[in-house]
């Protein structure tokens, strides 16, 4: 498609963050899907990216009510690390994003094309909410770290995606984090599920979560919103902030009858030593079951 003549548009904030923090936030899937939405009523529920000359991005973009939704691609045409993306999305539009490294501080800038459906003043507003959420993401990500598990396993990944979530299965893979640990609701996309288990003295916690994403056999992405405690749920509050935004990620690549099985998950550094224990363990239980 022809771009020429067209008027662009500039949006600019300045992250409290050094550049390193900043680039990684602004290229790495797993923090995509947390900023890149211009409003509360939609959300990103799938990000992919190929950070090079000629490789492509994408992100799945939807309301949170399922009414609507759409791919967000391009292909990278420039790459400088913690400098420069230039990048021209799918109907031809070039868009140009500058990291300007100040010490302490990052100042990110992002030129592009405007469409010719809405308003130059819609479009920039748009753009900068969407930087605006970045901005605040990155200054206060640094309380959850992605952690990230994987195991092969002899099956195809309709099977291990089926046994994964089957509630009797479940309740054994998982096991390790608590005998008895179990889930309510359901894995259909946008629907509420509590997962959850008892401690030594019986009372009955875990967690309130939503499925952001569920495509069969190939991926699921589960956003947490709270916990359960004292068989209440508690979705706002100190305690709950510290997790909030956090995912649970499983990704299924099959190849030649094997599935690879990847985990991506938020924790605090609190819970970081027992997922890096409990998590490999739970994989390989789940490997026993679907090889069985």
């Amino acid at each position: 498609m022809e771009t020429t003549n067209l008027t662009t548009i500039k949006v600019e904030t300045t992250v409290n963050a050094p550049v390193e923090k900043v680039w990684r936030c602004w290229t790495e899937p797993q923090h995509v899907a947390k900023w890149n939405q211009a409003s509360d009523d939609w959300h990103t529920t799938r990000a992919e990216n190929d950070l090079r000359v000629g490789g492509q991005f994408l992100s799945r973009m939807e309301a949170i009510d399922g009414s609507f939704g759409f791919d967000f691609t391009g292909t990278y045409t420039a790459v400088q690390e913690h400098q420069l993306i230039e990048y021209t999305m799918e109907d031809g539009r070039k868009v140009q994003v500058i990291f300007n490294d100040q010490g302490p501080d990052t100042t990110v800038t992002e030129t592009f094309d405007a469409e010719q459906t809405h308003s130059l003043e819609m479009q920039q507003t748009g753009w900068q909410a969407i930087l605006d959420n970045f901005k605040n993401y990155t200054e206060t990500s640094g309380k959850l770290e992605s952690l990230h598990f994987q195991i092969s396993i002899q099956a195809s990944a309709e099977k291990v995606y089926r046994t994964m979530l089957d509630a009797n299965h479940y309740t054994t893979w998982t096991a390790v984090f608590s005998p008895s640990s179990r889930y309510t609701g359901s894995w259909e996309k946008g629907a509420k599920i509590q997962f959850l288990g008892e401690d030594q003295d019986g009372n009955l916690g875990g967690m309130v979560s939503r499925i952001k994403e569920n495509i069969p056999n190939q991926f699921v992405s589960i956003e947490h919103l709270g916990m359960m405690q004292n068989n209440q749920e508690i979705t706002t509050g100190p305690e709950v902030d510290a997790w909030a935004g956090a995912l649970e990620n499983y990704t299924f690549q099959e190849e030649n009858g094997t599935t690879l099985v990847k985990v991506d998950v938020d924790t605090n550094l609190e819970h970081k030593p027992y997922f890096d224990e409990t998590w490999p363990q739970a994989l390989q239980k789940l490997k026993e079951i679907c090889e069985a």
